[in-house]
């Protein structure tokens, strides 16, 4: 058996060896001293006896014994060669009693490179083993701002404290979620238990995904393994045989497909509008009824969001009384939303609107299950291809907030209340801070997070003894509260001067015509997940002064708004500072949208800080655990 297996480890080295000479690659082993740099004084440490996954081990240390097999590690020299023959040997040892001496490699980059052992290697190879055991040097690169480099230097701060070694991304900051995702804090040590529970989900995955084709994709297995835990979490391999985890993963495969984009969110700045014939304006075709089912996560009654939400659910009714029916479900928690959109699924419901970034997974979960209904998820940035999700450009009312606070302001301070460090918020922070400035350029704004602990809002707003506030958007009918938009305080009262208003009513209008004329199917067939972003120009944001504002303010919010909804003017165009330094330079520069949802800094006249996970309240994690802002300094991301 041994020949006969030599024979045909033989053949496959002659095919990759010919494979590779077509495609214009070296056709047999890399070799280490070939790749190292030859200008650098690279440094190395020992990682002692090592179980070096086989994908990862490509070549040889030095030159000596490459051209002895191909790229694939399978042997070329001739079968009565004392080569071949020793390699025979190993193969029927390895059959057997197996290969236990350990090998002597090289890691870089984590890839590894044999010194001795490379029959060993050849014959576990062959055999398609996983693993095979080594005493590992590693040589460290110098750190550079490639990205490649750079992603391997995130992999030493999760090797160091795993010992992991078989998993791989293909963009940065993913090995550091791996720990967080499977209940670890950063700097913990991994157990011997958490390495083999860890290594059986990656194992039964990886099969799952090789079943289903993913070898075709341009990721990692490890990128479609963060992919898939993010949206089923870990527990998923609880329960499942492999036959259902196949099923599953294939269910899934427009994530994967969606992670391999270069552009994973195709941002939709307007609402698409169908061009139809007169004859079709005249004898419109029939729409079957719509059942639209609205998912809060507080009561109308005690949540300013909600009620905003709940406004645009009857506002939905009264625009489409014969051709829609709608019903809420309110007070629904992370725990039982997946129950929620179950119930509403089996109540026929053919488009759910689940209106908080912390329920994006389950919707996700409930679209691969129920690929009949459409679900959308309130929420920005957020990257899944089974739903779409809608999000309201209130930066632009904001900007327009701030120009009011700065013309009405007379000491130069000025106070924000912001809620969550999240995607948007940051954008509208900073479009407050620039329309302060515009009218005011002495104009600061000190920051405030109602979502912080300790903090007294009220006293922080006394300290700072601002001349206007921006407060909550808007309040519950029941609070009977003028404490939002913006005001100032008069004989112990609060005076408003200005609110933004998203009419989400105008919204879902919107968002239901694309489904009832047919534009929604327009971006069916595309492989990036769908983000709705509408603002002024579509007539979803506004701002809305009040009697108490200036006459000559009114008009300049007027013009602003005009400009801004016709796009002659951006809030974030120009040279733009930060708290550290430049972040734009040149008069002509226009922050991209993309740019604007995803802002990690503070524009220079804030006075205050993005707030890290450890001072936020318990509240406030599960919407930070979909879309957390992260900073240099820290994060705000559960």
């Amino acid at each position: 058996m041994s020949v006969e297996d030599y024979r045909k480890a033989y053949k496959s080295a002659k095919r990759d060896y010919q494979n590779r000479l077509l495609r214009g690659q070296r056709p047999t082993l890399e070799v280490l001293d070939d790749i190292l740099p030859s200008n650098e004084a690279l440094s190395v440490e020992s990682l002692g006896l090592v179980q070096i996954p086989l994908s990862q081990l490509v070549g040889t240390r030095y030159e000596g014994r490459s051209n002895a097999f191909a790229g694939n590690f399978m042997p070329l020299l001739d079968e009565r060669s004392e080569f071949g023959r020793k390699w025979a040997t190993l193969s029927t040892a390895h059959e057997t009693e197996g290969i236990h001496d350990p090998i002597k490699a090289w890691e870089y980059m984590n890839k590894f490179y044999v010194e001795e052992g490379n029959k060993r290697v050849s014959v576990m190879k062959f055999f398609k083993a996983d693993s095979i055991a080594g005493n590992v040097t590693r040589i460290l690169p110098k750190r550079t701002e490639e990205k490649e480099n750079k992603i391997y230097y995130e992999f030493l701060d999760f090797y160091r404290h795993t010992r992991i070694n078989y998993i791989w991304f293909s963009k940065e900051g993913c090995f550091a979620q791996i720990p967080e995702l499977f209940g670890k804090q950063p700097d913990e040590m991994w157990t011997d238990d958490d390495r083999i529970n860890f290594s059986s989900m990656y194992t039964r995955f990886r099969v799952a995904f090789k079943a289903n084709g993913g070898e075709k994709l341009s990721i990692t297995t490890g990128d479609a393994f963060l992919a898939f835990i993010k949206l089923y979490d870990y527990h998923i391999f609880d329960d499942k045989t492999s036959s259902e985890l196949k099923e599953i993963v294939g269910d899934s495969w427009e994530e994967f497909k969606m992670v391999q984009a270069d552009t994973e969110v195709e941002l939709k700045m307007e609402p698409t509008e169908e061009k139809k014939s007169l004859l079709n304006r005249i004898l419109p075709s029939g729409t079957p009824k719509l059942k639209i089912a609205f998912i809060y996560e507080r009561t109308a009654e005690s949540s300013a969001w909600t009620y905003s939400h709940e406004l645009g659910r009857l506002h939905l009714e009264q625009a489409f009384s014969d051709e829609v029916s709608t019903l809420y479900y309110d007070n629904v928690t992370v725990e039982n939303i997946g129950e929620t959109l179950e119930q509403a699924v089996a109540q026929d419901c053919n488009i759910i609107f689940t209106t908080t970034p912390a329920f994006a997974s389950a919707s996700v979960k409930a679209a691969i299950a129920h690929p009949h209904v459409k679900i959308l998820n309130c929420s920005l940035n957020t990257s899944h291809r089974y739903i779409r999700t809608y999000y309201a450009r209130m930066h632009e009312a904001k900007f327009l907030m701030g120009a009011i606070a700065g013309a009405m302001s007379e000491n130069d301070r000025l106070f924000y209340l912001a809620d969550y460090p999240m995607f948007g918020t940051i954008a509208n922070i900073n479009a407050f801070a620039l329309g302060a400035k515009m009218i005011n350029p002495r104009a600061k704004v000190y920051l405030e997070w109602s979502t912080k602990k300790g903090v007294d809002i009220n006293e922080r707003i006394r300290s700072v003894n601002p001349s206007c506030v921006s407060g909550k958007d808007m309040v519950i009918p029941q609070e009977e509260s003028r404490f939002f938009g913006i005001y100032y305080m008069a004989d112990g009262r609060p005076r408003n001067l200005a609110m933004p208003l998203c009419h989400w009513g105008r919204f879902y209008e919107r968002l239901i015509r694309t489904i009832m004329d047919g534009t929604w199917k327009y971006d069916d067939n595309t492989e990036k997940a769908i983000n709705y972003w509408w603002g002024m120009s579509s007539g979803v944001v506004d701002v809305i002064c009040s009697k108490n504002l200036p006459m000559g303010t009114k008009r300049l919010v007027e013009l602003l708004n005009r400009t801004i909804s016709t796009g002659e003017f951006n809030p974030f165009a120009g040279i733009l500072y930060s708290q550290t330094g430049i972040v734009k330079d040149h008069p002509d520069n226009v922050l991209s949208p993309e740019e604007i949802m995803s802002m990690d800094w503070l524009a220079e006249n804030v006075v205050g800080t993005i707030p890290k996970l450890e001072e936020l309240t318990d509240y406030a994690q599960p919407a930070l655990s979909q879309q957390g802002i992260k900073t240099a300094k820290g994060t705000a991301k559960a």
